[in-house]
């Protein structure tokens, strides 16, 4: 029966199967009930005292009350229900087949209705704030209305996921995405997100790209592939036209190398990846393996002992004065073979437990001279297990340790005793900083773990910014590059654990050195994109840390055709050339046209273009204003406090986090 029933008279229903939710899709709910009212009835039960439970729409309900209490609807606001008459095991079954039998919009559905909102004259803001959305996720559906119809026509039918559909509008050029669409349909290998963007943003691979050097010049040939060469191009520069065949072929010759290592290793498998790194999407859901070098041999401690005294016998040569020029030469060089060699000896490949390797993996990775690489890490599987008792879902059942069945206890007396029992624990966490920096730094790296059995232990929150972009990664960059080897780098041993609770034990067991290491890396990888420059890219604080950690941009950012210079005007161009070598540089450049400008300009600014020392050095250091870390204001003469970054050099009592935690 279809009733409508007072607001104030409807109540949360004990036997409503949702008991998790998502406060921002709450929040998207509530603006779209205030912009076009309640479109789908709760189902609700007689309950005492005239009451109603809501069985199905609890999430509805709560985005009344919140709308009431901020007087957007009135409190005594009509809701239009369907009043069930059944018994309770009904209800479960009817908010059960309320909540499970939902089906998502499709995205290219979601795009088309947004594009039709904005063609009506609505604005993005506009729509965002009717549906409760961020303006950045109605841009992106927006884009996605943008993409060529063969891409689209995929996208709606779910040929293709949403991450392959955004790849592809990494450009807006439809012509391309067109043909990168059909080429990459073609082959019976399925491209990755990453290998889409790599070809529609670029038209043409040149000859020394590591996908290249790994498929061979004679087997791109021979498939099919065009070559393009210019006057002066050799074997390096020359332009490979067929991307997609490229990519194609390269994660074949891939895909064949990591099979041939997993039966050679004994392995269950081997991940291959045309990444010179392994990315959090590769890994996600594994845990790394505990492995260890393997021992050194008889034979290499009697080698080392050899190159030793042999070491001791040229370092000698060095420490004498009276030494001639060319036994100096001889003796640095040797010195530094047996540096090299040493190194080689005692970098021994991690090796994991017999019984073990054959559920674990590897990752195989392609470095940026076109060979693979096995990654020297061991991953396993994440074991999962579904919890079948019945009794673990009544919130009200007392299990004593031994498991013994005691009387139950109401819901307000749990509550009431839960908020007493957090503060015991939250007075003795707070009065011990060791473990609150270690439960800090352990619950933001836990984070991704998914332990769906299990509420959170805390409110931290240390999730990675979304970025402006979506789906962008500067992995030729070297800080990005470094930030993965650091990544790859951190002890993972303590995510063996089967839960939150054993996993803790073992990461407080771990070095200061590694727990210090993963504080980095939780607080690093939290940091927002910002430049120096005015509007909403500027964050002042990221200027502060950048200057105040003395970082040179020159060091780890070098401007090149394909990230500044073929994307900036030609006058931007000349005046960076005037910045380092004056009018005289940048005359000579003045007539050139934009492409052949950018490559010049790439050329100069990483020192390969012959020109004096003096201009040389300057274009090494320059970097864009942007990209530079803004120097910090003076502090004026009269102020006698000292800067924070003063007080903590100054105070020898200041302890580090690793000592802390220790």
């Amino acid at each position: 029966m279809i009733k409508s029933i007072p607001l104030t008279k409807l109540v949360q229903s004990p036997r409503n199967v949702r008991r998790h939710s998502d406060p921002a899709a709450d929040a998207e709910l509530k603006a779209s009930i205030a912009a076009h009212g309640l479109l789908q009835n709760l189902i609700v039960r007689p309950a005492a005292r005239g009451k109603f439970e809501v069985e199905a729409g609890e999430r509805r309900r709560c985005a009344l009350l919140a709308l009431a209490e901020e007087k957007v609807l009135p409190k005594g606001y009509e809701v239009t229900c369907l009043v069930l008459e059944d018994d309770a095991e009904t209800a479960v079954e009817t908010s059960l087949a309320e909540n499970f039998h939902r089906l998502a919009m499709n995205p290219a559905d979601e795009a088309q209705a947004f594009a039709t909102l904005i063609d009506a004259g609505a604005s993005t803001e506009d729509v965002a704030r009717r549906f409760g959305l961020t303006v950045r996720f109605v841009e992106g559906r927006l884009r996605l209305a943008t993409l060529a119809p063969v891409v689209f026509d995929a996208l709606a039918s779910g040929e293709i996921t949403l991450d392959l559909a955004k790849a592809f509008g990494a450009t807006s050029d439809q012509v391309i995405q067109a043909r990168v669409y059909e080429q990459a349909s073609s082959g019976y290998y399925a491209p990755s997100a990453d290998s889409i963007r790599r070809m529609v943003l670029s038209g043409t691979v040149r000859g020394s790209d590591a996908r290249a050097r790994l498929v061979g010049r004679e087997a791109y040939i021979a498939a099919g592939g065009r070559i393009e060469r210019e006057l002066f191009d050799d074997d390096d520069s020359e332009s490979w036209v067929d991307v997609a065949l490229l990519e194609t072929l390269a994660a074949e010759e891939m895909e064949k190398r990591a099979k041939a290592l997993a039966a050679e290793q004994g392995l269950a498998w081997v991940k291959p990846t045309l990444d010179a790194y392994a990315s959090h999407d590769l890994v996600e859901g594994l845990i790394r393996l505990p492995a260890e070098p393997a021992p050194l041999t008889d034979a290499e401690l009697a080698r080392l002992d050899e190159l030793d005294a042999s070491y001791d016998e040229h370092a000698a040569i060095l420490e004498d004065e009276d030494s001639a020029e060319e036994a100096i030469a001889a003796a640095e060089a040797t010195i530094e073979a047996i540096e090299r060699e040493c190194q080689d000896i005692r970098a021994k490949p991690p090796e994991l437990a017999p019984e073990m390797k054959a559920d674990a993996g590897m990752i195989l990775v392609l470095s940026r001279d076109g060979t693979p690489v096995l990654q020297p890490v061991f991953y396993g599987e994440r074991d999962i297990e579904v919890v079948g008792d019945e009794d673990v879902v009544e919130v009200v059942a007392s299990v004593a340790s031994d498991g013994k069945r005691r009387a139950a206890l109401s819901k307000r007396l749990v509550d009431e005793l839960a908020m007493q029992r957090r503060d015991v624990l939250a007075l003795h966490v707070a009065s011990d900083p060791g473990l609150s920096l270690d439960i800090m730094v352990f619950t933001l790296a836990d984070a991704d773990t998914h332990d769906w059995r299990s509420r959170a232990a805390t409110t931290l929150r240390g999730g990675v910014p979304a970025g402006p972009i979506v789906g962008f990664e500067a992995k030729d960059a070297p800080a990005s590059a470094s930030l993965a080897d650091l990544r790859s780098g951190l002890d993972e041993s303590w995510r063996s654990g089967d839960d939150a609770s054993s996993r803790f034990k073992i990461f407080r067991a771990l070095a200061d050195e590694s727990r210090a290491a993963w504080l980095g890396f939780v607080v690093a990888r939290t940091l927002e994109a910002s430049l120096n420059m005015a509007g909403e890219r500027q964050i002042a604080f990221q200027d502060h840390l950048g200057s105040a950690t003395g970082i040179d941009m020159a060091q780890w950012w070098r401007p090149t055709a394909a990230n500044y210079f073929d994307r900036v005007s030609k006058q931007v161009i000349l005046d960076a050339l005037t910045d380092v070598g004056g009018l005289e540089l940048s005359s000579r450049f003045a007539s050139v046209k934009k492409g052949d400008l950018a490559m010049s300009a790439e050329r100069v600014f990483a020192g390969t273009y012959i020109t004096e020392v003096e201009v040389r050095e300057r274009a090494l250091a320059w970097v864009p204003e942007v990209m530079r870390f803004a120097d910090l204001p003076e502090i004026p003469a009269d102020n006698e406090a000292q800067s924070p970054d003063a007080d903590f050099v100054a105070n020898d009592d200041n302890q580090l986090p690793s000592e802390l935690a220790a």
